[in-house]
Order: structure tokens, then C-alpha cells, then sequence
């Protein structure tokens, strides 16, 4: 029995799925008759650019996946490396955009329930979450809400289920006002032996339905997250879902119990597009067949049609196909969570996916249709970079300000240095993020070394996961850790989308050598707009190639990620507004002894400053030219203070970058480094004045120019740029450790001060002893850790 063909639909009725008049064709043309309703809107969600890259898949091959610790690449639920002595890390980072825009609380929390799934569907744990959030300008209301309602359902999610956050980051721009960005990232360590996998396999085999029950929510998230944003987009809140963390604590255990029995043959998570894409997914990976039977589906809401089911996103649901004969064992696991477990459907031999609703064929489509052979766009590359880009590239510092030894101005009025120094440490974008991750539990599990804010990136402690808190046993080396961060300058890849991909990359691993760990892998989120538009497809392609480029230089293969398009908001004219293009970049990294990681806050007074990369004086030398390694170009200085996005993001330097990080690694594992932070938004000032506030103590600075420097002193104090990192090193390692720096760095390094006593002051001056700048450690402290809640309560 088949399903039979249905009467033609209407164009309308064809894009309210997200389909093209052309795809429609297509579709009618492998079936051989026209789609039910039913089948339509599968086809709806399936070929949806969040679903099946229709548009970035021909970008994304370009990167490279493979390398000697790589266990699992793209096409899983979660890539997994091997961390030695046994571990293996499963890791990925997910986007809820557009759901986030529309229900903040609701959106964010089931990215992070979606994620997390991602992770214990391989057989891997969880065991620390990161995200990466975008936002308008605090001072709009909505942005207040929706970023307050963001950050609360990230709190709520990771805080019952038991997942420490442990790092992320937080950007405010205008870009981003109508069409947030709320990335996740999720780390789990293995726990069963196989690790788990998705490609449905053995003829005759059970799919067993498991987890929550189904309801209507999240109805067509898909096809949702793949068109622009507009007004009549709040009228879209069925295509939220509505997570439960506590269900899914006990999902994760029912899992990964279940896996260790050995009958678990595949699993995936029913995530985006929910029962249709799991079905699917499987079957096309498996090269075989699904028939699921919908009247065994557990279902929370009565009359629900085949379309509702299919196309529900309802949260904590998998769908596993067990070994025949082992069904009961399975279930019976489940029930004992107090969670729904169900034989839904079989594992057939031809290549199908077919759904039964009361005694009749529902849906019948080639696999392979819904999951792999689906529509692939070629678009054009813009022979030149679009005018915006070239007019940028056209600004020079020669257009701002006049500035001097006591300061600039802005549209007139004078500021010294220190007025600047305190207005970007004023601003959202750098200002402290204690309001954010205070609302997390960063502690839960016992295995965070680096709390929030503490260092660069974020470090747990890889402990097998058989012992316990405080286990004396002797399994592996309980003294090693893994590093993770999440890093995307997108002012910088809006300039320049490929320099500003490959800087994304750059940071990323720059900030997991700050505290001493060696870069691994990577796991990307591409947030863009319409690659449709001649622009916006120029923006994606340009920086898939940096960040493709920037992978290989670092040996960080991509094990997978996700791609987001279509973040626009439509104004009241229907004009779309596109965030800025904002590739992030999640990267994990290995630390072999946690004795010897540090953070980015002075230690103790008396310790030697130096800055490690590009010097001062070379930066703003080089910063005078139109391509630079250290510019205001695109500089948070020009943004916040002078009110410009414009200019030539930093050029990234990959041999520099790869020689400055090792060189921090190596001081760092010696012993020698107490320290190291990495000088980016804001620049060397900013750095200085962040070690200070983080460390409690302050710093006094030379500054390798007299006081008759005639170049730019903004960009000596705040240019931003790439290979630069700020350390401090104990007194009697100074010998040993320049040493080091003359053999391995040459001249790309300078001893700039000293730390100095709690209760002192950042102070800059000259070679010739001419202040500069003068700030005190309590002011800096306060502008800094309350610029975000001021403006909350404001």
C-alpha cells in the first residue's frame, strides 16, 4: 500500500513550506505524483537550508575534517576526538536563532537541551556547556528582553540538567537588533564503549520510539529558522519549543544505560524537523528503509493529524533502531526512568521512508530524497568585493581626530586618555559578563579549574568517568585537562569576511594557548543572511574559505557545527536587515598538567610584563597602511568611541600567530608564565586594564615611543590585531625565559613593566617619563564589572 497522490498545490500553499516553485517540480518529479500534505511539509522541512545546506554545502567541503586525533567528522550527531590515555571528547555548537528572537526563554533553553542531546546520543556524557550570544544595543527595550530572557532560559536548562557552563561570549551591536544570535556548544566525554551512531542498520530490526511524549509545539521549526525574520514572526510561537531539563537528566541516563547493554544498533536525536528527519536520516545513512507507525507514537494533545506529528518538534525525543529480540530489555529501561519507550516502526529493506496513520500509508518517500539527495544551489561568486566592502577598505586613520600625549576628541569634545580607556571598558561588547554567567552553575560535577571570567578560555579537568570527586584510584593521569572556547569577531568578518573568518580561528586558538593548552579541533556555527542576495552569499563563501584556510594552518580539523542563513529581520517596509555575517568558532584544546595552566589576572607584585607577538611601536607603524597587522580598522575604539565601522580589519599573520602561541604554551608548561591574556578588542590598553582588574593588582607601563611620538596614539594604546599576548612571569624566571624569547621569537617581543602593589594604578608613561595615562584599579574595577547591569536597571 502506498500513499496516493493528492491534488496540486497552490504556489501559496507551496512557500508557506519554505519550497521554491522549482523544488515543488522536482519533487513531484521523484515521487511520480503529487505530494499529500503530509509529505509536502516534510519535503518543506527537510529541504531547508537549516536542514540540508542547500545553499553552504559545496562551501563547506572546502574544509578541512581529517587528522590523527579525529575519531568521528560532519555527518554525525557530534564530532569525537581522541584525548588520549583512553578519553574520548564528543563536541559540537548549534544554533536558536530565529526561536530565540520570538520566545527568548523558551528559544534558549531548548538550544541547550538540543545540543546537549547531540552529545549523549554518541554515548558521550556532557559535561560542560559553552555559548556565543549576540544582541542589539542595551538601551533598546527589546533588546533588554530579549536578552535577559535569553540568558535566564540558558540558566534555567543547563542548572536543572547539571551541566556546568563554564565560558562563552557576549557581543552588542545594532547588527544584531531585530535577529539575535544564541549559539550553543556542548562537551561530553565518552562513556560506552562504541561510540554510537546514527545509520539505521539489520533488516527486520525494531525503531523504538523513546523519551517525552509528542506534542504540538515547535511545529515546523525548520522551515522557521530558514526565512527572515518580521512582525508577523511572533505570530510564529507554535515553531518554539517547550523543553523539560529534568526530563532530559533522566533521558541522558536511560541513554547511555541503554547503550552500554550493547542492543542499541543507532540512535539520533529528534531535534530540527523532529520525526521526519530522524526517520530519514537514518535510513539514508544506513542505506536502508524506516516504517514508523504513528498510532504508537506517544502523544500529550488529542486529534492530531500525520502533518503535526511529522513536523513536531516536541523536546526530548530520540529514536533508536535496536537488536530484534532485545526490545524489552530496552523499554524496560526507559519505564524504570519514568520516560515513554515504544517499538514505533521497523528497519525495511526498501530505501524508504513510510509512515502508517490509522491502517493506511501516510507518507511514503525515498530516503535518500529527504536526507542526501536533496537540493544543492551553485550561486555566483561577485567578481569584486561589493562597494560597502571597498569603501571601507578605503578608510584611513588620516579621517579621525587629531591626538595627542594628553588625549582626542570626539565630534569636538576633548577626552583624555583615561576618559577612553574608561568609556570602553564602559562598553557592553568588552565590559565584564559577571551578570550573565553568575546566573549559571559553573561548578556542578566538580571538574571546573577556570571559572567564568578567569582566563581566556574555559578549563575542566578530564576525569575518567569512573571515578568519583576525590577518587584516588590510579586509572590515567587525573591531572590533565581539556580547554574550550567560542570565538567570532564580526565587525572584523563584515569588513573583511575572509581575514575576519581566519582571525576568528586565530583567536580562538590564541586563547585556548593563554592557559596553556594545545589547540585540537574545531566545531562551527556560520550565522549569515540571505545567501540568495548577491552580498550575502560573497560574505559566506569568503569567509568559509578563511576559516577553511585558517583550519589547516593550525592543524584544527572541523568535525562538524551547523550553519544558520536567513538572519534578517524585515523592517516595516519590508526591507531586509541582515546581522552582521558572524562565523563562530568553537575550539577545544588539550592541557597535559593542570598544575601548570594559568588565567588572565596578575599574580603577584614584582612580576615582569611583557607582550608577546607584534610590538607597539611596530603596530602602529604598520597600522598607517591600508592592510595591517594591528589597525583601528574595524577596532572596538572605533566603534564605541568614535562611532565608525569602517576601515581594513587586521590581516592575520598565521606563522607569527602559530610561533607567539607556542611560545606562551612553553612558558606557561615551564612554570615561568604567571599569566597571559590575549590583546584583542580594545587593544593592548584594554588588556592591561582587564589583568589589572582581574588580578587585583596593579601595573606600571613603559611605552617604547618618547613624548615626541608623532603617529597615532589611539592606535599605540587601542589598536587591535592579532599575535599579541600579554603575559607576566616571575622575577627569577626572567633570565631563562628571554632566553627562550631570543631563540624562538627573535625580535617579536617586549618587556613593557612590572606588576604592582593591590590598590595601585594602571600607569602608562613614556620613555622619557611623560604620563600618558593613569588609572586606578578601583575605577577601572567598577566602570567595568557594572556597565551591563547599569544599563539593565537604568
Amino acid at each position: 500500500m502506498t500513499a496516493s497522490s493528492a491534488a496540486p498545490f497552490s504556489p501559496d500553499e507551496i512557500a508557506s513550506e519554505g519550497l521554491k516553485p522549482g523544488e515543488y517540480e522536482e519533487i513531484v518529479r521523484r515521487l511520480g505524483r503529487h505530494p499529500n500534505r503530509a509529505e509536502l511539509g516534510m519535503f518543506g522541512v527537510m529541504w531547508s537550508e537549516h536542514c540540508c545546506y542547500k545553499n553552504s554545502r559545496p562551501l563547506l567541503k572546502q574544509f578541512p575534517t581529517e587528522g590523527p586525533r579525529i575519531l568521528v567528522g560532519p555527518g554525525e550527531n557530534a564530532g569525537v576526538i581522541d584525548a588520549g590515555e583512553g578519553l574520548r571528547v564528543a563536541f559540537k555548537i548549534e544554533s536558536h536563532n530565529h526561536p530565540s528572537a520570538v520566545e527568548p526563554f523558551q528559544g534558549a533553553a531548548t538550544g541547550v537541551g538540543g545540543i546537549l542531546r547531540d552529545i549523549f546520543t554518541m554515548g558521550a556524557r556532557p559535561i560542560a556547556a559553552l555559548n556565543s550570544l549576540r544582541f542589539g544595543d542595551l538601551g533598546d527595550a527589546r533588546t533588554r528582553r530579549i536578552f535577559t530572557g535569553v540568558v535566564s532560559g540558558i540558566a534555567h536548562y543547563g542548572n536543572c540538567f547539571g551541566v556546568p557552563t563554564v565560558g562563552g561570549e557576549v557581543f552588542f551591536d545594532p547588527a544584531y537588533t531585530g535577529n539575535p544570535l544564541v549559539n550553543a556548544m556542548a562537551i561530553g566525554l565518552m562513556e560506552t564503549p562504541d561510540i554510537v551512531k546514527s545509520g539505521a542498520s539489520g533488516i527486520g530490526n525494531p525503531v523504538l520510539y523513546v523519551g517525552s511524549t509528542t506534542g504540538r509545539d515547535g511545529m515546523g521549526g525548520a522551515s522557521f529558522a530558514s526565512a527572515e525574520l518580521s512582525d508577523e514572526s511572533e505570530a510564529d510561537r507554535p515553531a518554539v519549543q517547550v523543553g523539560d531539563p529534568f526530563l532530559e537528566k533522566s533521558l541522558v541516563e536511560a541513554c547511555l544505560e541503554a547503550f552500554k547493554t550493547g542492543a542499541v544498533v543507532a540512535a539520533q536525536d529528534m531535534g530540527a524537523a523532529g520525526i521526519t528527519c530522524s526517520t530519514s536520516e537514518m535510513a539514508a545513512k544506513g542505506g536502508v528503509g524506516i516504517e514508523l507507525d504513528l498510532d504508537l507514537i506517544p502523544v500529550r494533545e488529542t486529534g492530531m493529524v500525520p502533518y503535526e506529528y511529522l513536523l513536531s518538534e516536541s523536546q526530548e525525543r530520540m529514536l533508536f533502531v535496536g537488536q530484534k529480540g532485545r526490545e524489552q530489555e530496552l523499554i524496560e529501561i526507559f519505564e524504570r526512568w519514568g520516560l515513554q519507550a515504544v517499538v514505533a516502526g521497523t528497519v525495511i529493506e526498501e530505501p524508504i521512508v513510510r509512515i502508517l496513520f490509522k491502517g493506511e500509508t501516510a507518507a511514503e518517500i525515498p530516503a535518500l530524497a529527504l536526507a542526501e539527495d536533496t537540493p544543492i544551489y551553485h550561486r555566483e561568486l561577485l567578481a569584486e568585493p561589493p562597494d560597502y566592502a571597498q569603501q571601507a577598505w578605503a578608510w584611513t586613520m588620516d579621517q579621525l581626530p587629531h591626538c595627542s600625549l594628553s588625549g582626542t576628541s570626539v565630534k569636538g569634545t576633548p577626552l583624555t586618555w583615561n576618559e577612553v580607556l574608561l568609556k570602553l571598558l564602559d562598553s557592553p561588547t568588552i565590559a565584564s559578563k559577571r551578570w550573565v554567567y553568575r546566573q549559571y552553575d559553573h561548578q556542578v560535577q566538580n571538574n571546573t579549574v577556570l571559572w567564568p571570567g578567569g582566563g581566556d578560555a574555559a578549563v575542566i579537568r578530564l576525569r575518567p568517568l569512573e571515578e568519583e570527586p576525590g577518587d584516588l584510584g590510579s586509572k590515567g593521569n587525573r591531572n590533565r585537562g581539556l580547554a574550550a572556547t567560542v570565538d567570532c569577531n564580526s565587525r572584523y568578518v563584515y569588513l573583511n569576511p575572509y581575514e575576519g573568518a581566519k582571525a576568528a580561528v586565530a583567536e580562538a586558538a590564541r586563547n585556548l594557548s593563554c592557559v596553556g593548552a594545545e589547540p585540537l579541533a574545531v566545531t562551527d556555527n556560520l550565522n549569515f543572511g540571505s545567501p540568495e542576495k548577491p552580498i550575502g552569499y560573497w560574505q559566506l563563501a569568503e569567509a568559509c574559505r578563511g576559516l577553511a584556510d585558517a583550519c589547516r594552518a593550525f592543524e584544527t580539523p572541523v568535525t562538524g557545527g551547523n550553519v544558520s542563513l536567513y538572519n534578517e529581520t524585515l523592517d516595516s517596509q519590508g526591507n531586509p536587515q541582515p546581522i552582521y555575517p558572524t562565523p563562530v568558532v568553537g575550539m577545544v584544546g588539550l592541557i597535559e598538567d593542570l598544575a601548570v595552566t594559568c588565567g588572565q589576572g596578575w599574580q603577584q607584585e614584582d612580576d615582569v610584563i611583557y607582550l608577546l607577538g607584534v610590538k607597539l611601536e611596530e603596530g602602529e607603524q604598520a597600522a598607517v597602511e591600508d592592510r595591517s597587522l594591528v589597525t583601528l580598522g574595524g577596532s572596538e575604539y572605533l566603534a564605541a568611541v568614535q562611532g565608525q565601522v569602517t576601515g581594513h580589519p587586521p590581516v592575520v599573520d598565521m606563522d607569527l600567530e602559530k610561533r607567539v602561541q607556542a611560545a606562551c604554551r612553553y612558558g606557561i608548561g615551564q612554570g615561568w608564565v604567571q599569566s597571559a591574556h590575549d590583546a584583542a578588542e580594545g587593544g593592548v590598553a584594554i588588556a592591561l586594564a582587564e589583568a589589572c582588574i582581574s588580578g587585583g593588582l596593579g601595573a606600571e607601563i613603559t611605552l617604547p615611543v618618547d613624548s615626541t611620538y608623532a603617529g597615532r596614539w589611539d592606535a599605540l594604546l587601542f589598536g587591535e590585531g592579532g599575535a599579541r599576548i600579554l603575559v607576566s612571569v616571575k622575577p627569577e624566571a626572567i633570565e631563562a625565559w628571554e632566553h627562550y624569547l631570543e631563540t624562538h621569537l627573535q625580535t617579536a617581543w617586549q618587556r613593557l613593566g612590572r606588576v604592582q602593589a593591590p590598590k595601585s594604578s594602571l600607569t602608562l608613561s613614556t620613555l622619557d617619563s611623560k604620563p600618558v595615562l593613569a588609572a586606578s584599579l578601583s575605577t577601572m574595577a567598577e566602570t567595568w564589572e557594572t556597565a551591563i547591569e547599569r544599563r539593565l536597571t537604568a
